[in-house]
């Protein structure tokens, strides 16, 4: 028990380091790149601090890469002093290995899910809203065209959306199946309730009657299924940016109307199943920081080049898969677990083989 806390505490203290790194790394990244944007009204400590909102983010979607590293990390500074020698020959078994490096990778792994569903989306999307009131100020952040949707033959269309979250300036078409239009709506804003139904404010409106439109103005009119009220910060944010309940939802209710939903459904899966990968990524990290192929001559900057090399491997191939997922129309989930499974089952291969 005490050699297992021991090998977790170091995983941890190897994951940390590598989080530090790549933070400092990414975030210099980030921030460089939204100094070309500073501006009057954008200034570079606004900058600093987008910077600094949004990186958690993309650091979940590093992950993996994060636990690769770190566990070369902690378990190939171990090995390079012969803490592992020690430990293998004391009678710790393979299963008892397993287990210790296991634990904290669970824990890893819900705390990511935590983060993905509760922290990260969030400060994200409140990092892009004050980015985009501080540039073009506090009236409207969905950009210019709005934003589209659509539910059988209705067409929605979006043009503002203020500070508490209150759309405005909304447009709805209406056609038959012949796509004869029918009817056309301008409403000025909208009260949405918590089942997608929207009360539009100050609405004029246009309905076809026997081939010519009559002109009508309402002060409210109620219009079911449209957005629910939390989906609407998310409507010009990229699906990872988006919370896993959130992103299912609204997949779910583009499927519901018609919509193509493919792209959410692929975002959703590759984030759920991104602990998974985690967990795949320390297994494979194990038998390569012990030097499972190559006997115990190998130096720790060899192991760590190596795992470098894997990082970049994985995300590349993780990238080709997913495209290539998309592309041929495979199954959504299977596509998104392919690259933990095919990391495990390399993992597996190589702690059979590895010196213990």
């Amino acid at each position: 028990m005490i050699l297992q806390r021991y090998i977790g505490l170091n995983l941890i203290k190897g994951w940390l380091l590598a989080l530090a790194v790549l933070s400092a790394i990414f975030g210099l990244l980030l921030f460089i790149e939204e100094l070309d944007k500073v501006t009057d009204s954008y200034t570079a400590t606004m900058a600093a601090q987008y910077a600094i909102r949004v990186l958690p983010n993309q650091l979940i979607g590093l992950a993996p890469v994060i636990a690769l590293l770190g566990s070369i990390v902690a378990l190939a500074s171990m090995d390079r002093y012969n803490e592992l020698t020690t430990i293998s020959t004391s009678g710790f078994g393979r299963a008892q290995l397993i287990a210790a490096i296991t634990f904290p990778t669970l824990l890893l792994m819900g705390l990511l899910w935590l983060n993905m569903e509760y922290v990260t989306p969030q400060l994200q999307q409140a990092a892009e809203q004050d980015k985009l009131r501080q540039r073009h100020g506090d009236t409207a952040w969905i950009p210019r065209g709005g934003v589209w949707s659509t539910d059988g033959n209705r067409y929605i269309n979006l043009q503002k959306l203020s500070r508490d979250v209150e759309p405005g300036k909304i447009s709805l078409y209406e056609f038959d199946d012949s796509r004869q239009l029918l009817r056309t709506l301008r409403a000025e804003s909208a009260r949405i309730s918590s089942d997608r139904d929207w009360r539009f404010q100050q609405v004029r409106e246009k309905v076809l009657v026997d081939g010519e439109f009559q002109n009508r103005v309402e002060d409210e009119l109620e219009v079911p299924n449209l957005w629910a009220r939390n989906e609407l910060p998310t409507l010009t944010v990229q699906g990872d940016s988006m919370n896993l309940s959130v992103l299912y939802n609204y997949a779910q209710y583009l499927e519901n109307t018609q919509q193509p939903a493919e792209r959410y459904l692929h975002a959703f899966w590759q984030k759920l199943m991104m602990p998974f990968t985690v967990l795949a990524m320390v297994l494979l990290a194990t038998p390569v920081s012990a030097s499972a192929t190559a006997g115990r001559d190998r130096s720790f900057g060899f192991n760590l080049g190596i795992g470098v090399i894997l990082g970049i491997l994985f995300y590349l191939g993780a990238q080709i898969v997913f495209a290539l997922g998309q592309l041929l129309g495979w199954n959504i989930p299977l596509v998104a677990a392919l690259p933990a499974i095919i990391t495990f089952a390399a993992g597996l291969l190589m702690f059979r083989r590895m010196r213990w």
